[in-house]
């Protein structure tokens, strides 16, 4: 890899794709602290972004994986995921096979189908081959690993001055194990066992097998992968033990959730994709379930992408706001530490477990180089007691809540001018720390650079609700001369924020404030975060829908992170004329929650005609900014995460914003205010909502000029309000 084979883009490394995300497909398993990106053949090549291989807790444990039959690469027929992203199965077949310049089997007699699974730490492939032919065959099945322990900052392209070392490869009869002694003083172990002994095995990692398949014969090769530490032996099962409780596991998420079923099958595969991608990148912790980010940069807890995620999937599951909540209250910073930019009441940017973090090589071991999680997560926890109504668990995070509002005061106000700024304390750290994080995503209107503390106008938006949100909860704890306070405080920066952010002659709010307290007048998606948090004033807002709907800001796709105007617009930069779906869908509740629903209906149209576009109806964390084009589908950004944890959770939040669904925390109650359908949209069906211990199924049909409910089934105490 060559120095201009990597670039810098959200202040990390990443290595340069030589071809398309399209035309180096890949698949993605993931359970727990576990993933695996593969190729269409099941296998891990060095190809496209490099990104290959199977990843335990920040670090590649098998970086190379390659099958052949008789020396040759099997054709591939077929290669998919399942609907539940659990599964991958791969269909392959024979080329045509030589030996001695003599055909010994011809193409399309063998049918080999490779089905993977991750289970708790364990890659499983259960390996069927079946014989079509009228001949007995012996097929010689090589199979190649090779284990590089590359932390994922290295896999992103980070180069290290000096690495742990690799330890002997060890043999047994059914097994070969890769190891590495890491600098961090912890040994890590690739183990591979097959389910019958191979005939020979070399120390570089190859295996050799000889089959015999007679006329219609099947044969079965099992074999696992497990990722171990010091601390974690994995427990290897039969594969299907592993089968059934990973089919276990989704059946009981589904029980627990609501589920959504449209007239538009399409738009079905769009939600149920989402679905599934959500529950794969959901992990369990030891406070409860998480929705890490993305795979494969951003397989870990991320604050930021956590509470949107949890607020974009409430309505659907509140669990996992109470477990992004226990995450995040657990994590909370408590005291000053510049070289992770933490100070005390902070909410977590991000966490890593690898070995640079664990040396400090990079300072995301723990780091809290956010500006806006901090408000957002008191936003969560507010949203969370109105769709619960559990003001038990309140109780016991609300010293989370006070600590995270002094934040909010004493050092997110660094100045004292009413506003929360951010600037960088940690050498490493990020330089902008809002949700657009890249180095060249703030700047003034010729094009210059915004130099901090800078104040962006989403995150006055976010304290403003934060505190709207707090007043409420402090009144319902019977602490009134609080609750007053604060709600004070929310309203002086609403009036102050609306002075000082509006930018009369471009129709929008500023991006942000700069040192200066000069205002970078560029029309930006930021601010449309003001209309979800409702800090902006009614016309304001109303002048702020028709900027964020024209022809520079939204692309027919969805609305663009950079108008087409502006001097820095590139379609194909990383926030400064991309498209990224929970950015949009933010937007989206923004701009139904100021009556704009028609506005709201055509950013849920665009991004579901993108998901049809995208395999499997995936949508990315991005993609790219260039107009709708006929016949075309979107262009995709190169080095997005896919699956990404908000991305998925955005139809979620579109769906809400159209239907105008809000819950009542002082009992429970669904309440739909005047309901919207897009067009292509009759029917829309709505089961197992769960309210505590009462359930509810609804159909909504749309009408001409309005949307009906009908309620289907309920069950225990819950109410249906429609609001026409």
């Amino acid at each position: 890899m060559q120095v201009h084979d990597v670039i810098r883009i959200n202040d990390q490394w990443y290595v340069l794709a030589n071809s398309s995300r399209a035309d180096e497909r890949t698949s993605v398993l993931k359970h727990g602290e576990t993933f695996a990106v593969l190729d269409r053949y099941g296998d891990i090549q060095h190809l496209g972004l490099g990104e290959q291989g199977i990843y335990h807790e920040d670090t590649r444990f098998l970086s190379y994986f390659e099958f052949n039959i008789n020396g040759r690469r099997p054709l591939l027929l077929n290669s998919t995921v399942k609907q539940d992203n659990t599964l991958l199965a791969v269909d392959l077949t024979t080329p045509d096979l030589y030996e001695n310049d003599q055909l010994v089997i011809h193409k399309g007699i063998i049918h080999i189908l490779r089905s993977k699974l991750l289970w708790d730490g364990v890659h499983y492939e259960h390996m069927c081959l079946f014989n079509y032919g009228d001949k007995p065959l012996t097929l010689n099945l090589d199979f190649r690993f090779g284990a590089d322990y590359a932390d994922i900052f290295e896999v992103r392209g980070s180069k290290r001055l000096k690495r742990g070392h690799d330890l002997p490869v060890q043999h047994a009869k059914q097994e070969l194990v890769f190891g590495y002694q890491g600098l961090d003083k912890k040994t890590r172990h690739t183990r591979i066992l097959f389910s019958q002994p191979p005939l020979k095995q070399d120390n570089n990692g190859k295996v050799h097998f000889s089959v015999q398949l007679s006329p219609k014969e099947e044969k079965l090769l099992y074999f696992t992968i497990a990722c171990e530490t010091e601390n974690r032996k994995s427990s290897i099962l039969d594969y299907k033990t592993a089968l059934t409780r990973n089919d276990n596991e989704v059946a009981t998420a589904s029980k627990e959730r609501g589920h959504v079923f449209t007239s538009n099958e399409q738009f079905n595969d769009w939600f149920n994709r989402s679905t599934a991608d959500l529950q794969m990148l959901t992990t369990r912790t030891g406070q409860g379930d998480y929705p890490y980010a993305g795979v494969p940069w951003f397989s870990t807890p991320f604050g930021r992408d956590g509470i949107i995620t949890a607020l974009q999937y409430l309505w659907i599951n509140p669990q996992l706001a109470r477990g992004v909540l226990s995450f995040l209250a657990a994590t909370q910073a408590k005291e000053t530490n510049p070289a992770q930019d933490a100070e005390p009441g902070k909410i977590l940017h991000e966490t890593r477990q690898g070995e640079m973090a664990a040396l400090h090589e990079v300072p995301f071991w723990r780091y809290y180089g956010s500006v806006d999680a901090t408000p957002l997560f008191i936003v969560l926890a507010g949203a969370y007691y109105q769709r619960t109504g559990n003001r038990l668990f309140l109780e016991t995070i609300w010293p989370n809540i006070e600590r995270a509002l002094d934040w909010i005061d004493r050092y997110g106000d660094c100045d004292g001018d009413g506003f929360v700024e951010y600037g960088r304390h940690s050498a490493d750290g990020l330089t902008h720390q809002g949700w657009k994080d890249s180095d060249d995503s703030v700047f003034h209107q010729d094009g210059s650079p915004a130099q901090g503390p800078i104040a962006l106008c989403e995150v006055q938006g976010y304290v403003y609700k934060a505190k709207k949100t707090a007043a409420k909860l402090a009144a319902l704890f019977g602490k009134t001369d609080r609750a007053v306070e604060l709600a004070q405080q929310a309203e002086k920066l609403k009036e102050k924020f609306n002075q000082v952010f509006w930018c009369e002659e471009i129709s929008t709010f500023a991006l942000a404030l700069d040192s200066d307290k000069r205002p970078c007048k560029v029309i930006s998606s930021n601010a449309g975060h003001t209309l979800f948090s409702g800090i902006a004033n009614p016309e304001y807002a109303r002048r702020l829908s028709e900027t964020l709907l024209n022809e520079a800001s939204f692309s027919g796709w969805g609305i663009r992170t950079l108008a087409s105007t502006e001097c820095r617009f590139n379609p194909m930069s990383y926030h400064n004329g991309s498209i990224w779906p929970h950015d949009n869908a933010i937007i989206a509740m923004g701009l139904a929650r100021y009556g704009f629903k028609a506005q709201a209906l055509r950013v849920l149209t665009g991004l579901f005609d993108a998901s049809i576009m995208m395999d499997l109806h995936h949508l990315p964390e991005l993609f790219c900014g260039f107009d709708r084009q006929p016949s075309q589908g979107p262009t995709l950004y190169p080095v997005a995460c896919l699956p990404q944890a908000w991305a998925s959770g955005t139809v979620f939040y579109l769906l809400q914003a159209c239907l105008g669904l809000t819950c009542s925390e002082e009992k429970p109650q669904l309440r739909f205010h005047h309901p919207r359908l897009p067009d292509y949209i009759q029917r829309l069906e709505i089961t197992n909502l769960r309210f505590g211990n009462a359930v509810i199924d609804l159909t909504l049909r749309r009408h001409l000029h309005d949307v009906g409910v009908n309620v289907l089934r309920k069950e225990g105490d819950v109410e249906v309000a429609v609001i026409l």
